[in-house]
């Protein structure tokens, strides 16, 4: 049975250029719009990620987190971190679940290990155990143990991706802020793979507000490698802004708007 991983960017859930602000009205709607889409298509299995926006972003700049812990007061940091990203969490939880959403917290830092930045370890039998039970698991942007640095932040994506290489997902849907990818001239452009990107890279610039885990660009990259692993695999970077975008997206992403990106060049099916 095939499996979508959907994630919530830190831009589309909170007001990234403030502290620890989220966007009620959008959350929201995204949570019915995804209640409606599992509604519609009841075999829809679904992991759910989201960013840490002005939560977690914030306190991992002011502490520098995710380049390590070593001291008491980066450790205290550390923790900080832990928690904001924990509180936001629980409100895009509450919010599934008032949507009629299943969810289920599977917190990240309870569970991976990281060696110098990457995740070298991570449970995955209880997403695998939530998905067959007919919950959606809900992940999110945690920090991490780490062998070398100590202590590090993962980003929501590279938790997916750890997943992704069990679970093998049909398709990762980013939800953001923006259209898709866009070019120099604000057109979003349809399809990115390896060959195109070159072409492209000029107009990734960094994520507006604070983000230490990278902006577009990073993502862009990351995706590509991501999809060079797992042929199979096609990503689609979006917008949750329109209403009904993220309903029409979950069942049938591949017709949806937004961004492409995959490994061959050939249109979906």
């Amino acid at each position: 049975m095939n499996t979508i991983f959907l994630k919530l960017g830190g831009s589309l859930i909170t007001d990234k250029t403030a502290i620890e602000s989220v966007r009620e009205d959008v959350l929201v709607r995204v949570a019915a719009e995804i209640g409606q889409a599992r509604a519609a298509n009841p075999d829809l299995r679904l992991v759910l990620g989201h960013g840490s926006g002005s939560f977690g972003h914030v306190a991992g700049a002011k502490f520098g987190t995710r380049q390590g812990v070593a001291t008491q007061t980066q450790w205290r940091g550390f923790a900080e971190v832990s928690a904001a990203a924990s509180r936001l969490n629980a409100i895009v939880v509450n919010a599934l679940l008032a949507a009629g959403v299943p969810a289920l917290r599977l917190q990240p830092s309870a569970s991976a290990i990281c060696f110098d930045g990457q995740i070298q370890t991570l449970a995955v039998q209880p997403v695998q155990m939530a998905l067959a039970a007919g919950l959606v698991p809900v992940v999110f942007g945690d920090v991490a143990f780490d062998t070398f640095r100590g202590g590090t932040i993962i980003s929501t994506e590279e938790v997916m991706m750890a997943l992704a290489d069990v679970i093998r997902p049909s398709w990762l849907l980013l939800a953001g802020e923006t259209a898709g990818v866009l070019d120099l001239q604000g057109n979003v452009v349809p399809l990115i793979t390896e060959a195109s990107l070159p072409t492209i890279a000029p107009a990734l610039s960094g994520s507006r507000g604070t983000d230490v885990t990278g902006g577009m660009a990073s993502k862009v990259r990351s995706m590509l490698d991501l999809t060079a692993q797992q042929t199979e695999l096609s990503i689609r970077i979006f917008s949750g802004l329109p209403a009904g975008e993220m309903k029409q997206t979950l069942l049938e992403p591949a017709t949806a708007s937004g961004t492409v990106l995959r490994k061959w060049v050939a249109a979906a099916n």
